[in-house]
């Protein structure tokens, strides 16, 4: 991994998440809710997903934007979300495995708080893990799809692509800022 690299997670982890309120989170916070957020109904099935999406500036520097999702499967959720701004993407390619990369970093790091609170508070929901990337089978991210589910897979997540993928193509979308020539 190179410096730029390197100071882009830095950065990246010294980050707050915001929630839909515009409130800010570490990680361990984000935790703490995640847990409430379970224990208030441990009966439901639950899924936790990590997206990214990320945008082309006018300055080919990149936007990415990394949402946490707590689906109450059936009735609603949570989200959060966390802003990167990084150096220039000349291409789709890298700028999606970029996201990628990011999601991975995110889910790792939340999962490890994750599991040992869920095991200090005893939490008796069940609840699913997954990653969106944000590709899909009808644009320019088809021929990325086998490589970036492969990352995924090889980091023992499972990977749900577009149409499925809503925690990158919906909500960390909406916090992406847009291209503007």
């Amino acid at each position: 991994m190179d410096y730029y690299s390197i100071s882009c997670i830095y950065k990246l982890m010294n980050q707050f998440f915001h929630d839909c309120f515009g409130r800010e989170f570490a990680i361990d916070q984000i935790v703490k809710e995640i847990t409430e957020f379970l224990r208030a109904d441990p009966a439901r099935h639950y899924k936790i997903i990590i997206g990214s999406d990320s945008e082309r500036l006018a300055t080919n520097e990149a936007d990415f934007v990394t949402a946490i999702v707590v689906y109450r499967v059936g009735a609603g959720g949570r989200y959060f979300w966390r802003r990167l701004k990084a150096g220039k993407f000349f291409n789709i390619r890298d700028r999606i495995i970029k996201e990628v990369l990011l999601s991975l970093d995110a889910a790792k790091e939340l999962l490890t708080i994750l599991e040992k609170e869920s095991a200090n508070r005893q939490i008796e929901a069940e609840w699913d893990f997954e990653l969106h990337p944000d590709v899909c089978e009808n644009d320019p991210s088809k021929a990325l799809i086998q490589e970036v589910v492969g990352i995924i897979r090889a980091n023992n997540f499972e990977a749900k692509t577009k149409p499925e993928s809503y925690a990158a193509s919906n909500v960390a979308d909406r916090h992406v800022i847009p291209y503007i020539d």
